[in-house]
């Protein structure tokens, strides 16, 4: 069973096919991104209008290239998967549209997906693939949250961020050291150059007792420090833009320690969730999943532990269309897209703010 994937949530287009045939792990056959990043560097972070503009110039040119690089025609697709939510409602709407108008000019059914059920799935396309049950940290974009995951559909919210997340946290510590956008991975290319050990920011919640996360008390933190830091300088008062009167070490030091304190709570709380569950099994997804710190300072813990840590490949960490289509695969094997598959509706709307432990047996099926 061959499934087309949209993901246009956000500021990445990304299509890709999936054979999703039999009891396998579907199989990866074609992927194609495009990223927005420098069209959005110039306003500092993502303008939605734009960002959907842009989805509708680049939607179809991808999936041509995705059933190219597969080899396959369109007229293969058995499915026709898109990201449902959520997102900006704006460019959900450009994947859930294109998604469901090829579905009906091809006659083949469409399943809506839940976004970060892509992130959390994503680990099933890696060389190392999981299996359930096990604890996943999901860590994307504005969200942070560590859930029990039983199987495909069976998520159990263990814990959340009460404010800012993790992704947040880099993203805003990163503007007021005055980095480019997208600041959290330009923090964490900057904290290579620095000590993690310069200041001690707050872990908050880090004995809290359960597994919720809290960082905005970390990013008031952040700031009183570069104000101070900025105000000592002997050349004059900071200005407007905070970073420009901190020594490029300074900066350094700030970034290094802010992705310290990031990190050490996503970890310790992690291994506390899977001291609380039980299981032995962690799987780390979203694009925080990336970081370099974090996968070193996990690998570690959970070695010492015997604990098995997963991860998406790097590729796949970012938004992808992989993922969709990889999640629509495992939901029709786990039977979960039953009434998409077999009473097709093109009708669509899209969840800009969907909480995953709502998820539906079926999001595909029409409200």
């Amino acid at each position: 069973m061959l499934i087309l994937g949209f993901e246009s949530s956000c500021d990445e287009t990304g299509v890709a096919l999936v054979d999703a045939s039999g009891p396998a792990t579907p199989r990866l056959l074609g992927h194609a991104l495009h990223s927005q990043i420098e069209m959005h560097r110039a306003y500092g972070g993502v303008v939605p209008e734009l960002a959907s503009r842009d989805h509708i110039r680049r939607v179809l040119p991808l999936a041509d290239a995705v059933m190219a690089e597969a080899g396959r025609p369109l007229s293969a697709i058995d499915a026709v998967a898109y990201t449902r939510g959520p997102g900006l409602a704006g460019a959900l709407l450009v994947g859930s549209g294109v998604a469901c108008a090829l579905g009906m000019a091809l006659g083949k059914p469409v399943i809506g997906i839940h976004h970060l059920e892509g992130h959390l799935l994503s680990p099933f396309l890696s060389a190392d693939p999981p299996v359930f049950p096990f604890v996943a940290l999901l860590v994307s974009g504005g969200h942070t949250q560590l859930m029990l995951v039983d199987g495909v559909g069976r998520y159990e919210l263990l814990g959340e961020t009460i404010d800012d997340a993790a992704g947040e946290a880099f993203d805003k510590s990163a503007k007021l050291l005055g980095l480019d956008y997208p600041g959290g991975p330009a923090l964490a290319r900057l904290a290579q150059a620095g000590d993690p050990q310069a200041f001690r920011f707050p872990r908050p919640l880090l004995h809290s007792g359960d597994l919720d996360f809290s960082f905005a008390g970390l990013k008031t933190a952040v700031l009183t420090q570069v104000k101070k830091l900025a105000h000592a300088r002997p050349e004059g008062p900071a200005t407007s833009r905070l970073a420009d009167p901190l020594t490029p070490q300074q900066r350094a030091d700030v970034a290094a320690s802010v992705q310290a304190a990031i990190v050490d709570v996503l970890v310790k709380k992690s291994l506390a969730a899977l001291e609380a569950t039980g299981l032995r099994r962690l799987v780390v997804a979203g694009g925080v999943g990336a970081n370099a710190r974090l996968r070193a300072q996990l690998d570690a813990a959970c070695q010492r532990r015997q604990v098995r840590v997963h991860y998406p490949e790097l590729h796949l960490c970012t938004d992808n269309g992989a993922m969709i289509a990889l999640a629509a695969g495992l939901r029709v094997q786990a039977g979960l897209a039953d009434a998409a598959l077999h009473q097709p509706d093109y009708r669509f709307d899209v969840r800009p703010r969907w909480p995953l432990a709502e998820l539906a047996p079926a999001p595909g099926a029409a409200d």
